[in-house]
């Protein structure tokens, strides 16, 4: 046996206290009077023998209370397995809050069982002691160590949370607030179900800090979830068939029938169809979505899947634009009719024509594609605000002239690292092969094999073959040269064509199957992945088009139940807000300056990392931590009050002391009263 205090042992001295009373107690004696004085010497005997007696006992009792007081104080014990920590504690508790602790264990969901476990914790200490209650929304507040009253409050507050973090982080966030004081003796908690994708603890190192696991395990689930959805095509069209990737996953390791999908597009809801899911496989669909309107469109998913519900929707949204601009660029004011009867033939599309020696630049990033056409030289000016627009997300098409000044055209394509201009040949050459891979031509011929009519050029320019160029050829002569070149810039691309449009060089306008749909995908394609959803708590900073003209205005975003100013930093003609987690809750968020006015429509959905219902157990994390940590694992029924306890202070028995205490005391005050001598 040890005890925690042993400087209050030097009070056992008291204990000579009662022995001198005792031994000094000089009673003053009554004169009695009998009227036979036969029996006088016999009674006083026995009266004498019983009041030593009684005596002895009232000073046993005495010793024994006072004995068992200071032991009390002293707080006796017998140590366990681990050291007994003396003095102030730091004690820090992480309560797993995200999506899968709403799992129900035998009785209630997981949160509420590791709300009671965090209590008796916190129960386990002293008052002195300080505690950090952390959870996975990583709350300023949570961040500063608190009173034991202040823990117990902050425990009841917690609720769960669309948040999720890497539990490796956690221990970072419990690290830094237990090494903010003086106190020496720190301990970690972590109250979780341990799911095996956030689990990231086995290379954490840190000795001086005493970590404790406590894994809480839920009622195995099956879950289906709606992973993502993307678009085909980079741009959605009016009054087409665009195409929708909608990709589902099952979860657990039992193939699921009958999950029924369906799509709310504009508040009008159809169903999409019913599918069979793989074990821990994916189902990918096609969904065509037609789009009657243009402007801002809200999209949403649906699975029917229980009891995990929160990853069954999917809200995603998407801009149509009135309509797509074109920017043809030519040597003089003489326009290329195929060109202008090309782009007549689509409505949707908007063509606009101006004059080499007279560009409004500030008019470029308004355009969806950019078309140089006969231009004999580029200028370093025209270059750079090229570059300018393709780094920033436009597509450049571009159509040499014949007599092109080719040591112009270098430094320009140099801007793209392209491959460059050579001599220009005006032999006969023929187009042979189609990138149908590439997302220009794909999707634009039912058959590669059918009889297509491919240019022909009777002059072209002989292209450099640099590997690092990044060339991707998109049609190409039959000797394997580039006709057509792709190149990523940015956030755009340049698309580099060996031979002028000029007619008597080069016959593609006579291919409408393969120029028409040239022109049109190349005008709707972007390198730029355009995000028509965003997770909470990963995508942080949204991106969209500058329109403050006032220098008192901002940016706000407006879900259906709250309303918050991100954080806003102006980049050219872009705007990135910053959402800071200010997002909780899986919705669509408008975009305003003015709140009649919505400049954009962003989705935000939960994190699909809570979906995955894969666990460890104790076994587990023995065999993934070693002995580095304390695994914490009771029954249901059990209260870690008394398990802490004893871990962190041994098997106490100062209570049963102070009960000792207060029983001699009780028999000190019945053998005073009772005991009649």
């Amino acid at each position: 046996m040890q005890f925690l205090y042993p400087t209050f042992l030097y009070a056992l001295l008291a204990l000579a206290i009662p022995i001198i009373i005792h031994l000094f107690f000089f009673r003053r004696f009554k004169k009695v009077y009998f009227t036979n004085v036969k029996f006088l010497k016999e009674v006083k005997e026995e009266t004498s023998a019983r009041r030593k007696l009684r005596n002895l006992l009232v000073l046993l009792c005495r010793l024994a209370a006072i004995a068992f007081l200071v032991f009390a104080f002293a707080q006796p014990f017998i140590p366990q397995d681990t050291e007994v920590k003396q003095g102030e504690k730091a004690v820090s508790l992480f309560v797993d809050n995200s999506f899968s602790m709403s799992s129900l264990s035998a009785d209630v969901p997981l949160i509420e069982k590791a709300k009671q476990r965090a209590r008796e914790i916190v129960n386990a200490y002293e008052v002195e002691d300080r505690f950090q209650i952390l959870t996975n929304d990583f709350e300023g507040r949570h961040q500063r160590m608190v009173s034991k009253e202040d823990a117990l409050s902050l425990i009841e507050e917690i609720k769960i949370s669309p948040a999720v973090k890497e539990l490796s982080k956690v221990l970072n966030r419990q690290q830094q607030a237990l090494n903010t004081g003086k106190i020496e003796n720190k301990v970690a908690y972590i109250i979780s179900d341990f799911q095996k994708n956030i689990t990231d603890i086995q290379d954490f190192k840190d000795t001086l800090i005493e970590k404790n696991l406590i894994p809480l395990q839920s009622v195995q689930e099956k879950n289906i979830s709606i992973d993502t959805c993307w678009f085909v095509a980079p741009v959605q069209m009016i009054n087409q068939t665009n195409r929708l990737i909608v990709r589902l996953k099952n979860q657990s390791d039992q193939e699921e029938d009958n999950v029924r999908l369906s799509l709310r597009l504009d508040g009008q809801e159809k169903p999409v169809g019913t599918f069979s899911v793989p074990p821990n496989g994916l189902v990918t669909d096609t969904v065509n979505i037609t789009i009657l309107r243009t402007g801002w469109h809200e999209a949403e998913l649906n699975i029917t899947d229980y009891p995990v519900q929160f990853d069954d929707k999917y809200f995603f949204s998407f801009n149509v634009d009135q309509e797509i601009n074109i920017l043809v660029i030519n040597e003089g004011t003489r326009n290329n009719k195929y060109l202008d009867a090309a782009f007549a033939g689509l409505s949707y599309f908007k063509i606009n024509n101006q004059n080499s020696k007279n560009l409004d630049y500030s008019s470029f990033n308004t355009n969806e594609l950019i078309v140089i056409n006969d231009l004999t030289t580029i200028s370093t000016g025209l270059s750079s605000e090229l570059k300018q627009y393709v780094e920033a997300g436009g597509n450049l098409l571009v159509f040499p002239s014949a007599n092109a000044n080719v040591s112009s055209y270098k430094p320009f394509l140099e801007l793209f690292r392209a491959n460059e201009l050579n001599k220009f040949d005006k032999n006969e050459r023929t187009v042979s092969d189609i990138n149908t891979a590439e997302y220009v031509f794909s999707d634009v011929f039912e058959n590669t094999n059918a009889n297509l009519k491919l240019p022909v050029t009777q002059g072209n320019f002989a292209i450099t073959t640099f590997g690092s160029r990044g060339e991707e050829r998109l049609l190409s002569y039959r000797d394997g040269s580039s006709y057509l070149g792709k190149y990523k810039s940015g956030q755009g691309h340049l698309y580099l064509c060996s031979a002028p449009l000029n007619e008597d060089f080069n016959n593609i306008v006579r291919s409408g199957e393969i120029f028409i749909p040239m022109l049109y995908k190349m005008a709707i394609s972007t390198a730029q992945d355009i995000k028509v959803a965003y997770t909470i708590g990963k995508d942080d900073v949204l991106e969209t088009e500058n329109r403050i003209t006032e220098i008192e205005s901002v940016y706000k975003l407006k879900g259906r139940s709250e309303e918050f100013i991100p954080s806003q930093k102006v980049i050219g003609s872009k705007v990135l807000l910053g959402v800071n987690n200010q997002i909780k809750e899986a919705d669509f968020y408008d975009l305003y300056l003015k709140p009649e006015e919505t400049l954009g429509n962003f989705a935000f959905n939960y994190d699909r990392k809570e979906s995955k219902l894969d666990y460890y157990n104790e076994d587990d994390l023995e065999e993934l931590v070693g002995s580095q940590y304390n695994i914490l694992g009771i029954t249901a029924e059990a209260s870690l009050t008394t398990l802490v306890g004893e871990r962190s202070r041994g098997v106490t028995f100062w209570r049963w002391c102070i009960i000792l205490a207060l029983v001699f005391l009780g028999l000190e005050t019945l053998f005073l009263r009772l005991w009649k001598v």
